[in-house]
């Protein structure tokens, strides 16, 4: 096989594997009108980790929200949407693995293009979502996570440090509950050793 031949086979799987893990525009979206990853867990060492993430919005119910009050222990921030199938499927697993970590880690969500807050609001019934969740109905939010969200990925999981700083992700379904709870407490005890 020629090494011009041999390049363009090793370029095209590589365009083959960005479209397979989860291209971020607005072009991959198609007909779904969202992104979804693997599931698969990134985490960032603390040396590795960019500024913290500066988020200022509304709740559901019209309340301000600021990320940066959560700063002290980790925070999870779930990205999902009353819509999104996936969403539902792991909202019993969310909410279990956020009782686990009570106490340990700090939750809110961000709830992306919703039809209406009627909706949304009846999605953390069903579920029993305590914490609260940004209004993000043009998704424009999940922009403060630069380099790790886009405005159409969902579902996804993101554990911020105790700064605030992005720590870990999850693009795409929730693995397993125990799969989160392991994550946030590794990142809790970072602060614990250090």
């Amino acid at each position: 096989m020629t090494r011009r031949r041999v390049g363009g086979l090793l370029a095209g799987l590589g365009a083959l594997l960005l479209m397979g893990t989860g291209c971020t525009s607005v072009e991959a979206a198609g007909d779904k009108g969202y992104v979804t990853g693997s599931g698969a867990v990134m985490q960032l060492p603390p040396a590795d980790r960019d500024a913290p993430v500066a988020l200022v919005g509304e709740d559901l119910d019209g309340n301000a929200l600021d990320l940066a009050t959560y700063r002290g222990k980790p925070t999870v921030v779930v990205v999902w949407g009353s819509w999104c199938t996936p969403c539902r499927v792991e909202a019993p697993e969310v909410k279990a693995a956020s009782m686990e970590l009570d106490g340990t880690a700090e939750f809110v969500g961000i709830d992306v293009r919703d039809a209406s807050l009627d909706n949304a609001r009846a999605y953390e019934r069903t579920f029993g979502v305590e914490w609260p969740s940004f209004n993000a109905a043009d998704g424009t939010p999940l922009l403060a996570f630069e380099g790790t969200l886009t405005p159409y990925t969902v579902p996804a999981f993101v554990v911020l440090d105790d700064e605030g700083r992005v720590a870990a992700s999850i693009i795409g379904a929730l693995p397993s509950k125990l799969t989160l709870v392991e994550l946030v407490e590794e990142i809790a005890a970072e602060t614990d050793d250090g």
